[in-house]
């Protein structure tokens, strides 16, 4: 039952873009066409499991029996910059089409907040590595939802006629607040 919550957690009542106002730059940024979302929700996923995997690692072991917790933002902002790095070389010889559709923002994972949250609140959550790192991809899971929504509403967006004054980031901004308001309907479903 508790993986059965923290999905509905992390997709719709505290979604880490639409409730937390984590990883808004990406959100805005990368969310003009769906595959290039999708593309987006997929590395950070990856690298928010893998950095949840090692921030934990990291705390459990070495942080806390150091007594030490008090390093743990450095220390996990230096292990997502790591980890970030590694998934842009992976993606440049792996995929080079995802690599340049996403661009400046693929580095930008490494500031993003949403990656970083993700372990800071795991950790304050007390959960164990299985719960963590189940949180990190269901996190991951639900910017991933977001962002896809978010692109499905430009692309339709891009199709209708919209006052001069309203195009462009003013439309964007009104939508995403217009989306969060919507989530905002599901709080209240799990504790």
């Amino acid at each position: 039952m508790e993986f059965v919550s923290i999905i509905i957690l992390a997709l719709f009542v505290n979604n880490v873009v639409l409730s937390q106002f984590l990883g808004i730059c990406p959100f805005l940024g990368v969310s003009n066409k769906i595959p290039t979302a999708v593309g987006m929700g997929a590395a950070v996923i990856f690298v928010m499991v893998l950095a949840n995997l090692v921030t934990y690692l990291l705390y459990t072991y070495l942080l806390v029996p150091m007594d030490i917790a008090f390093m743990q933002t450095i220390s996990f902002i230096l292990v997502i910059a790591a980890l970030v790095q590694m998934v842009e070389i992976i993606l440049k010889k792996v995929s080079p089409p995802l690599y340049q559709a996403l661009g400046i923002f693929l580095p930008l994972i490494t500031t993003n907040c949403a990656v970083m949250g993700t372990a800071l609140v795991a950790i304050t959550k007390n959960y164990d590595l299985v719960h963590n790192v189940f949180y990190a991809a269901m996190t991951g899971v639900g910017f991933t939802f977001a962002m896809v929504i978010m692109a499905g509403l430009r692309e339709q967006l891009a199709l209708v006629k919209i006052p001069k004054s309203m195009q462009g980031a003013s439309i964007v901004l009104v939508t995403a607040g217009l989306l969060a308001m919507a989530f905002m309907g599901f709080s209240g479903m799990v504790k």
